[in-house]
């Protein structure tokens, strides 16, 4: 015998009403269009309006990805080792291996650094070869509140980073470049985001075609330690990190900070195994020197790869002075 819950359900939709029966004792009841229900898993569903199909992904405890459309089914959620945290892949987007694993070792990249200046507890980062500011943007994305010191010798990019900076107090922005020396000198443009003071080396003009075409702009350029105390005045216990990002140009920039360099708790560095710059260093004399400084390996993610042969040309580098690390109590056993 029905019940009373189920015969008047049974009698709406006579009376222009929609019913969409979720389960025993629940119900949807509509006066416009028809409700569709689809399953997202147990205690789960997913109401929507229209005759529009979905596909479902689970992507962890009680959460699920709902997608409508042409591709349905191509999302997979990658559970990453024991962290809690899945990677939604696109299968399509997948088909490029080379791709995804450069942009995740970006995110990753900077997802480690924003973690290592929370652990020092860096309060300033000094920011050489800014271009129009997206490494700090992406710093502040993370949640790093400090204060950024950003330099950028090249017209042009120096333009792009003002207006990114002008709405941060905490954030500067200089109109220069840093080096070994103090000095005037010419910098290579018109290369995108890749500007720089040395000239294309054989295989930097094999890799890439801007570099065959290229015009130069007169730049000034300061020492670290001569622009070190302006940055940092007015914090109180400074604790800066330095990224260089200078196109073969960040051991020379490395060299200007002379002893100030023991002030530094940490740093990031483009370091080149295939030189795309004449006159830059290998890797293993950049990461010699940086060592020398007193820094230690915290992290090495490829920046760009060959596509003909998966070797990587460039690697950003993370280094951090382990004895600046705050105590955090006993070690793990």
């Amino acid at each position: 015998m029905q019940t009373l819950y189920r015969r008047l359900l049974d009698l709406m939709p006579r009376l222009g009403v929609h019913v969409t029966d979720l389960g025993p004792g629940t119900a949807v009841v509509s006066r416009r269009g028809g409700r569709v229900r689809t399953p997202l898993g147990p205690g789960a569903d997913l109401l929507t309006r229209g005759n529009g199909r979905y596909a479902v992904t689970e992507a962890g405890k009680d959460t699920w990805v709902v997608a409508r459309g042409k591709g349905l089914g191509r999302w997979r959620a990658e559970r990453l080792g024991d962290s809690g945290a899945r990677l939604l892949f696109d299968e399509e987007a997948g088909k490029d291996e080379r791709k995804v694993q450069l942009a995740a070792a970006e995110y990753l990249c900077t997802q480690h650094v924003a973690g290592m200046l929370e652990l020092y507890g860096v309060n300033c980062v000094f920011d050489v070869g800014a271009n129009a500011g997206q490494y700090a943007k992406r710093l502040r994305r993370l949640g790093y509140t400090g204060r950024i010191v950003s330099f950028e010798p090249t017209a042009h990019a120096f333009e792009r980073l003002s207006a990114a900076a002008a709405d941060d107090p905490a954030w500067q922005v200089h109109h220069l470049g840093l080096g070994r020396e103090d000095t005037v000198t010419a910098i290579h443009t018109g290369w995108n985001t890749m500007n720089s003071l040395l000239p294309p080396s054989d295989y930097g003009l094999g890799r890439y075609r801007r570099f065959n075409e290229t015009r130069t702009e007169e730049i000034r350029v300061r020492r670290l330690d001569g622009v070190l105390d302006e940055a940092l005045d007015g914090i109180e216990q400074p604790r800066p990190f330095l990224k260089m990002d200078t196109q073969g140009y960040d051991l020379e920039v490395f060299a200007g900070a002379g002893e100030r360099i023991g002030d530094f708790v940490g740093l990031q560095s483009e370091v080149a195994v295939l030189r795309l710059y004449e006159g830059s260093p290998r890797m293993s004399e950049a990461v010699a020197a940086y060592e020398d400084g007193g820094f230690e390996i915290t992290g090495m993610y490829p920046v760009t790869r060959e596509a003909a042969t998966g070797r990587v040309v460039e690697f950003d580098c993370v280094m951090m002075r382990a004895k600046a690390a705050p105590e955090r109590g006993l070690a793990v056993r």
